[in-house]
C-alpha cells in the first residue's frame, strides 16, 4: 500500500469572484485512519504456537457489538452559509429552556423538523455560521503569536473589540458622511469604526466532532476544518486551501485515545451554462454602460473642447527649491513668455508670479531655499499654416531670483530661462541662471552696504527678446556672473481633437503633430545651434572691426 503524502500547508488562500457567494459549494470528505486502540492483542495463546495468531488482531467493538461504517469516514457537500447541527446542538435545543434569542427558537424547531424527518444525515461534520456565537468567540480567542504564553496587548485587545461584519451591523454614528472635519468628543464607538479597519466580512466555520464513539457531542472534541471569510468586493479567504493535488490534511487528537484524521476540501460548485455566462455578460455590459452614463452625468455638458487644428496647453507648477546663491532671504520674480505668432491665453490668465520670501537652510556646501510655490497657467496653439517650413515655437518661462537685505533693499540675484516641456507629463527641469557684474571693488561695496546691482530693463534679453527684429544680436562687452540655480516642478496636460479624432482627420493634423512632438528634440539642439550662431556673430563683428587690408574678398585673413 502506498504511504500517504500529507499535505503540510495549512496557511490561507485569497480567491476574488464576481458570481454571488451563495453559489459557492465545498465537499469535505472525513475519514479515521488509526488509534491507539485499533488493533487489540489478546494475550492467550493457544500452547504449541509460537507465533501470534492473526485472528487475535480485530477491531475494537463499539457498545452495539460493531463498527459504524458511517462514523468511520464521512463525506458532505456545504454550501455558504449552509447550517449543519451538531450533536451538541441538537442536544441542547432540545430543551426548551436553553433557547434564549430568536435564533435558538429557530434552531429548535429546524432539529424538530429534522427529527421528524429521520434525524439529520451529518454525523461528526457540522458548520458555525456567520450568526452564531461560535464565530465571534473564535475571532476574540484567535492568538498573534506562537508563543504558548501570550500575553495581548493593548492592540490586540482593541482589535478584538471591533466587529467585522455586514454594513447592517456597524454604528450609525461612524457610517453618516458629516460636515464636521474633526470631532472633538468622539464616543468609544466613533473611535472603534473610524480609526480600525472595518471591512463588512462574513465568517463560516466548518467543523469536525472527533470525540470517540459514543461520546460525540462534547466541546472539547471539536475542531476547525476549515474557514470561509467573504467580503463585500467579492474576496473569498478559505483556510486552509482547497486540497486538490495535494495530499489531506491531517489532525491528531489529544488525550488517552489518540487518533489520527484525515480530511480533504473540494470546490465542486457547479460551472455556469452557455446561456448563464451569455446573460450574465449582457448584464454587466448594461451595468458598466450604465456607471459610463452615470460618469458622464457627473462630467456633464459643459466640458469645453478645443477648436479644430488647436492644441489646449495645461501646466500645473511649483517653484520648487534655489541653491547657489550669495546672500540669505530669496524670492523668485518668473514669467511666462508666449511666442507671438499662433500662440494665446485667457484674458484673465495671469502668466507671472512672485514667491514668498524664505530663509536659506545649509544643505552640503550649499545653501538651499525651498520655496514650494504652485502656480497654474493656460495657454493654446492654432495651426494656420501647414506648410513644411512652419516650425512652430514653444513657450518659455523666465526667472529672476532677487535677495532681501536687513533694510528691505533688495538684490538681484541671478536671472535664468528654460523652455517649457513639449510632451506631457511630470518633468522636473534645473534652470542655471547668472546676473550682470561690474568691474572694480565699489560696486561689489556698494551692492553688499546699500543695496541695488545692475538690472535688466527687458527679462526677455536673457535669450532672444521677442521684440527682436534685426539679424544680429550682440551682447559684446556685456559681463556677467555665473550664479546659482533654480527648480522648478511642472505637470503639463495637453489638450487637442486631434487625439481622439478619426485615421482621416489625425493624418491631417500629423504634421503639425510630428513638429510639436518633435520640437523637444529641437529644443535639445537649440542651445547648440545658438551658442554656433554667437560663435560665428562675434567672429564677425571681430572681422569688421579689423583694417580691410588684413581681409581677404572672400572674408578671410589674408595670408
Amino acid at each position: 500500500m502506498a504511504e500517504t503524502v500529507w499535505s503540510t500547508d495549512t496557511g490561507e488562500a485569497v480567491y476574488r469572484s464576481r458570481d454571488p457567494v451563495r453559489n459557492l459549494r465545498l465537499r469535505v470528505h472525513l475519514q479515521r485512519i488509526t488509534s491507539s486502540n485499533f488493533l487489540r492483542y489478546q494475550p492467550a495463546a493457544q500452547p504449541g504456537k509460537d507465533l501470534i495468531d492473526l485472528a487475535t488482531f480485530r477491531p475494537h467493538p463499539t457498545a452495539s457489538g460493531h463498527r459504524s461504517e458511517e462514523e468511520e469516514e464521512e463525506e458532505v457537500v456545504i454550501g455558504w452559509q449552509e447550517k449543519l447541527f451538531s450533536q451538541f446542538e441538537v442536544d441542547l435545543y432540545r430543551n426548551e429552556a436553553a433557547c434564549q434569542s430568536p435564533l435558538d427558537h429557530q434552531y429548535r424547531q429546524e432539529i424538530l423538523k429534522l427529527e421528524a424527518l429521520g434525524g439529520r444525515k451529518n454525523r461528526r461534520i457540522f458548520t458555525y455560521t456567520d450568526s452564531d456565537r461560535y464565530t465571534n468567540v473564535e475571532e476574540h480567542c484567535q492568538k498573534m503569536t506562537t508563543a504558548a504564553r501570550e500575553v495581548p496587548s493593548f492592540l490586540v485587545e482593541r482589535m478584538a473589540n471591533v466587529r467585522r461584519r455586514r454594513q447592517d451591523r456597524r454604528g450609525m454614528e461612524g457610517g453618516i458622511l458629516k460636515s464636521r472635519i474633526v470631532t472633538w468628543e468622539p464616543s468609544e464607538e466613533f473611535v472603534r469604526n473610524n480609526h480600525v479597519i472595518n471591512t463588512p466580512l462574513q465568517t463560516m466555520y466548518i467543523m469536525a466532532d472527533l470525540g470517540p464513539y459514543g461520546k460525540l457531542g462534547y466541546k472539547k472534541y471539536e475542531h476547525v476544518l476549515c474557514t470561509l471569510k467573504v467580503d463585500s468586493n467579492g474576496v473569498i479567504t478559505v483556510k486552509p486551501d482547497f486540497t486538490g493535488l495535494k495530499g489531506p490534511y491531517r489532525i491528531e487528537t489529544e488525550g488517552e485515545k489518540q487518533e489520527l484524521w484525515k480530511y480533504t476540501i473540494d470546490n465542486v460548485s457547479s460551472l455556469a451554462q452557455p446561456e448563464e455566462e451569455e446573460r450574465e455578460q449582457r448584464v454587466f455590459k448594461d451595468l458598466y454602460s450604465r456607471h459610463k452614463e452615470y460618469l458622464s452625468s457627473l462630467v456633464g455638458t459643459d466640458f469645453e473642447m478645443t477648436a479644430p487644428g488647436a492644441l489646449r496647453l495645461f501646466v500645473n507648477g511649483e517653484v520648487v527649491s534655489a541653491q547657489g546663491y550669495e546672500y540669505d532671504n530669496l524670492y523668485v520674480h518668473f514669467f511666462v513668455e508666449l511666442p507671438t505668432t499662433n500662440w494665446s491665453s485667457p484674458t484673465f490668465q495671469q502668466l507671472s508670479g512672485i514667491t514668498q520670501t524664505c530663509a536659506t537652510k545649509s544643505l552640503g556646501m550649499d545653501k538651499v531655499a525651498y520655496f514650494s510655490y504652485p502656480f497654474t497657467f493656460e495657454a493654446s496653439f492654432l495651426h494656420e499654416d501647414e506648410s513644411a517650413d512652419a516650425l512652430p515655437e514653444w513657450p518659455v518661462l523666465y526667472c529672476e531670483v532677487l535677495s532681501l537685505d536687513f533694510w528691505q533693499r533688495y538684490r538681484v540675484e541671478g536671472y535664468g530661462a528654460v523652455v517649457l516641456p513639449t510632451t506631457p507629463g511630470c518633468h522636473t527641469l534645473t534652470v542655471s541662471t547668472w546676473r550682470p557684474m561690474e568691474l572694480g571693488t565699489v560696486a561689489e561695496l556698494r551692492r553688499f552696504f546699500i543695496g541695488g546691482s545692475l538690472e535688466l530693463e527687458d527679462l526677455s534679453y536673457v535669450r532672444i527678446p521677442g521684440t527682436f527684429k534685426g539679424e544680429r544680436l550682440s551682447r559684446f562687452g556685456f559681463r556677467t556672473e555665473t550664479t546659482g540655480s533654480v527648480t522648478f516642478r511642472l505637470h503639463c496636460l495637453q489638450q487637442s481633437r486631434a487625439f481622439m479624432e478619426s485615421s482621416f482627420l489625425r493624418k491631417r493634423m500629423q504634421s503639425v503633430l510630428d513638429r510639436l512632438e518633435g520640437f523637444s528634440q529641437q529644443s535639445s539642439v537649440h542651445s547648440v545651434l545658438e551658442a554656433f550662431r554667437r560663435a560665428r556673430r562675434r567672429m564677425q563683428e571681430a572681422r569688421e572691426s579689423l583694417p580691410q587690408d588684413l581681409v581677404s574678398p572672400s572674408g578671410t585673413m589674408a595670408s
